[in-house]
């Protein structure tokens, strides 16, 4: 007696035109269990047209023919291949649209974009075996990398800043502190502390640029932002202190320049709302 396990499968009536009595029709679940695809992929898969089912059994269930689980497994291979549907699709034969043509496009676009994959992560793999090597070696940055870090103006003066720095706090002990920390500091370090003296720059200029007072919400929280920054990586930076910081930006012709070359007008705006800001955590 045949096709006991599964009385679905004797549903004569529901079978569309073209399928013969004697082919063995799988239910939904038996298809998932086959395919190792879920049931609600398979539900999708038919909504979508990219795999629909060659029968229905007469109480509505859906009823998978050999040819269908055949092109359901060449959609796994494609899918496990990183295609998306849409390519699939075009990959498949279908009314119209001869497969090989189609495939091979579908295939074409897919190596591209593994390919750029390649690159990326490979770019990422020596960036990463950089960032290990210097840290495992403990190596400073090499002025190279501090110019693409922090550009060349800065780079230039950097060692007279050391310098400067050294004579006017070197026994203080916001100094040691900041030697203390930086000491072990990774190019992957250095990048972050880039990144964030960068947006702390653009949050003040666009509180300038917006018009804002030095004492408005909006300028106050930038002078903060980059207060925590210098907290954060440097050494203790109370709001007192970031005050005679922020003089320095207007009495030290080099530190105007930084920020003048932002923004005609920054330096002293930068100096007001770190005072605002500095009276704000006061209270």
């Amino acid at each position: 007696m045949k096709n006991q396990r599964n009385p679905a499968r004797r549903t004569g009536p529901a079978r569309p035109r073209g399928i013969h009595p004697e082919v063995e029709l799988m239910t939904v679940g038996e298809t998932a269990s086959v395919t190792g695809v879920t049931v609600r992929t398979l539900h999708h898969y038919d909504q979508i047209g990219l795999v629909s089912p060659a029968a229905r059994s007469a109480t509505g269930y859906r009823l998978y023919a050999p040819d269908d689980v055949g092109r359901l497994q060449q959609v796994v291979a494609y899918r496990r291949l990183g295609l998306g549907l849409e390519d699939i699709a075009a990959a498949l034969p279908g009314e119209g649209r001869a497969e090989p043509a189609g495939r091979r496009r579908a295939l074409e676009r897919q190596r591209e974009l593994v390919e750029e994959k390649i690159t990326d992560l490979t770019r990422l793999l020596a960036a990463l075996d950089t960032a290990l090597e210097k840290d495992m070696q403990d190596i400073d940055l090499t002025e190279t990398e501090m110019r693409e870090l922090f550009g060349d103006g800065y780079t230039e003066q950097f060692e007279e800043y050391q310098a400067e720095a050294e004579e006017r706090w070197g026994q203080t002990d916001a100094w040691k502190e900041s030697q203390r920390r930086t000491a072990g500091y990774t190019k992957a370090d250095w990048e972050r502390i880039s990144a964030e003296t960068e947006e702390s720059n653009r949050l003040i200029v666009a509180a300038l640029d917006a018009g804002a007072p030095a004492d408005s919400e909006q300028a106050m929280d930038a002078a903060e932002a980059a207060r925590v920054v210098i907290d954060h990586w440097f050494y203790p930076l109370d709001g007192d202190f970031h005050r005679n910081l922020g003089d320095l930006y207007v009495q030290d012709p080099r530190f105007t320049k930084t920020y003048e070359d932002l923004r005609p007008g920054l330096a002293q705006y930068l100096r007001d709302a770190i005072h605002a800001n500095a009276d704000r955590l006061q209270g």
